[in-house]
C-alpha cells in the first residue's frame, strides 16, 4: 500500500515538473512578446521643414523593418550642449541605434565615440564628423560637392557668365557647409571664370545675425549681382536684407536647405532653393541599422544627391515627395 502512494506521489511529481519545462519552453520561444529594437533619431533641430521629412523617411522605414524610432531634437540648431544631452541620454538608455544630424562636428565627437564604444550601431546624416566610418559607425550624406556645382551653374546660368557674387552663411563649425562652400568656389572658377566672388562672409544657425551679415554686404557692394547663401539662416536673413535695401528684384539669389515654397513664391530675389533629401536620409539610416543590427554588413558611406526647387517644379511629384509630410507607408 505504502509503495503505492509513492508510486502516485512520483507521477505527480514528474507530471509536474514535465509540465513546468513545457511551459518554460513554450515561453522562451515564442509564447513571450517580443521586443521590438528602438532606434533614437536626433536631427539638427525639431519641427524644422528641412528636418522632418527625415522623421516621416524614418517612420515608413520603421515600418518595413520591425523596428521603433525614438525622435527628439533640440529646439534650436545652435543648441549644442541641447544635442549632446541628447546623445548621452539616449547612450545611457541603451538603445539599440542611433541616427544623429549633427549640429556640430567637433563637439559631437565625444558623444558618438561613447555611443560606440558601447557597440551602437550610429548613423551620421547630413554633414559628417572628423571620425573615420568603420566598425559600427557608417555615413549617409548630403552630396555637398554636387550642391555646391548646383548653386554655380544655376548663378552662372542667371548672370550669363559675367558679374559678381557673395557666398554668405559660410560655417566652420559644420564640415558639410564648408565642402559646399569650397565646391561652389571651384565651380565657379572652372566653368565661370568672368564671375568674381567679392565677398564670403561667415553665419550661423541665428536668422537675426545672417540677415545683419546680408545688410553688411550689400552695403560694402553696391554693385553686387548675386548672392549664394549657404544655409537656411542665411537664405531667409538675405531675402530680408534684399527687401530692406529695396533692390529684391535686381540681385540674384540661390539659396539653401529653407524648404519652404511660399517663399519662392513671396521673394521676387530669390531664384531657387538646394535642398537636401533628408527624407531618402531618414529611410536610409533606420535600413542600415536595421542591417546592422541583423548581423549584414552596410556601406560605410552613402551620399544622397541634393535637389534643386524652382518656381517652376516647386510643384512636380518629386519635390512634393521630398518635402511630404505624409507618414503612410506606400505599397
Amino acid at each position: 500500500m505504502l509503495d503505492t502512494v509513492h508510486r502516485q506521489s512520483w507521477k505527480t511529481l514528474y507530471f509536474r515538473v514535465g509540465i513546468g519545462l513545457c511551459l518554460s519552453f513554450l515561453w522562451s520561444s515564442g509564447c513571450r512578446k517580443q521586443t521590438v529594437p528602438t532606434i533614437a533619431f536626433i536631427p539638427r533641430t525639431s519641427g524644422s521643414p528641412l528636418w522632418e521629412p527625415a522623421h516621416v523617411g524614418a517612420e515608413i522605414a520603421s515600418v518595413r523593418t520591425g523596428t521603433k524610432i525614438y525622435w527628439n531634437a533640440p529646439t534650436r540648431e545652435d543648441d549644442v550642449q541641447g544635442q549632446i544631452a541628447l546623445v548621452e541620454s539616449v547612450i545611457d538608455r541603451k538603445y539599440e541605434g542611433l541616427v544623429l544630424a549633427p549640429d556640430q562636428a567637433l563637439a559631437l565627437i565625444t558623444p558618438v565615440r561613447r555611443a560606440l564604444s558601447k557597440g551602437t550601431p550610429t548613423v551620421i546624416i547630413g554633414s559628417p564628423l572628423p571620425i573615420p566610418a568603420g566598425g559600427k559607425l557608417s555615413y549617409i550624406l548630403n552630396d555637398e560637392e554636387q550642391a555646391g556645382r548646383m548653386a554655380a551653374v544655376r548663378i552662372g546660368e542667371l548672370l550669363q557668365g559675367r558679374g559678381s557674387v557673395a557666398i554668405l552663411g559660410i560655417n566652420p563649425d559644420v564640415i558639410g557647409i564648408m565642402t559646399r562652400a569650397r565646391s561652389v568656389e571651384a565651380s565657379l572658377a572652372q566653368i565661370y571664370p568672368w564671375i568674381k566672388i567679392v565677398e564670403k562672409r561667415l553665419g550661423s544657425f541665428n536668422l537675426p545675425h545672417d540677415q545683419q551679415v546680408a545688410e553688411e554686404t550689400l552695403r560694402a557692394n553696391p554693385d553686387l549681382d548675386a548672392i549664394i547663401a549657404l544655409t537656411a539662416a542665411s537664405t531667409r536673413g538675405s531675402c530680408s536684407a534684399l527687401a530692406r535695401n529695396g533692390r529684391e528684384r535686381s540681385i540674384k539669389l540661390v539659396g539653401f536647405d529653407e524648404p519652404d515654397s511660399l517663399l519662392l513664391v513671396q521673394q521676387a530675389n530669390l531664384d531657387s532653393i538646394i535642398l537636401q533629401n533628408t527624407r531618402e536620409m531618414g529611410v536610409r539610416a533606420v535600413e542600415s541599422i536595421s542591417a546592422q543590427l541583423a548581423g549584414r554588413p552596410v556601406p560605410p558611406e552613402l551620399k544622397v544627391p541634393p535637389v534643386l526647387m524652382t518656381r517652376e517644379n516647386q510643384e512636380s511629384p518629386e519635390i512634393r515627395r521630398v518635402l511630404s509630410m505624409d507618414w503612410r507607408p506606400r505599397p
